[in-house]
């Protein structure tokens, strides 16, 4: 969505590399901040990785992030400039609402649990063996048996991290679209992944599991010997 909102409290999130710390000092001696917890709006000074942790951080709060790029490619953030200029910019940035994953996965002594992901939900072989997966989409089963290192889905937001490695597409920002890309595949060889609606319903289902086992990870989180994971 878009618009152009005026934020009248700000408050920063600083990265702890030095040309983050560096680029703060300079802002907080050319603005007037607030705590965090009172402000209309977070400044973000890092790369997409800090970026990704401070848009886990105010999840709950749905407190808009602006990110300025402290880091290396940031996809995610916004170019640094004058800081002069930072809360003219601001007022004319537009909106945009990113969706997390929502993840739920069941391990092989039959826990669930529910991680949500704003970058990735990945699916990785824990051994030397290859993993083997059953993938289904919309309850519909597309690839009966996928030989490979691993899967993973990644939103628009995701797409230029793990995924862009794993040669998966870059997607924009507002396209509600999910890229459902394989990692090394072995088998079918010529299968290099999909580009999926965001509605789409996805399941991934581990074959062998004991024999060959898996584990997911939805952004930083990891949960190992899983079954299946459901998005």
């Amino acid at each position: 969505m878009a618009g152009q909102p005026q934020f009248e409290r700000l408050a920063l999130a600083i990265s702890n590399t030095a040309l983050a710390q560096d680029t703060a000092r300079a802002l907080q001696e050319a603005h007037d901040w607030v705590p965090q917890e009172k402000a209309d709006a977070v400044v973000a000074l890092g790369g997409d990785g800090f970026m990704l942790q401070t848009l886990h951080r105010f999840m709950d709060t749905a407190q808009p992030i602006y990110g300025m790029n402290k880091g290396t490619v940031g996809f995610l953030m916004n170019r640094n400039r004058n800081p002069e200029t930072l809360i003219k910019r601001i007022g004319k940035t537009k909106l945009h609402h990113i969706a997390p994953l929502r993840m739920r996965a069941r391990t092989q002594d039959g826990e669930t649990h529910t991680f949500c992901a704003i970058n990735e939900v990945s699916l990785l072989r824990e051994t030397r063996q290859t993993a083997k997966l059953e993938v289904t989409v919309d309850d519909k089963v597309r690839i009966a048996e996928l030989v490979c290192d691993g899967v993973l889905v990644a939103t628009p937001a995701g797409s230029t991290a793990y995924n862009l490695s794993a040669d998966g597409p870059i997607l924009p920002l507002d396209s509600n679209l999910l890229a459902l890309t394989p990692i090394s595949p072995f088998r079918p060889r010529r299968w290099h992944g999909a580009i999926l609606p965001d509605r789409s319903r996805i399941s991934l289902r581990v074959l062998e599991q004991e024999k060959r086992p898996v584990s997911v990870v939805a952004d930083q989180r990891e949960l190992r010997h899983v079954s299946s994971v459901g998005l």
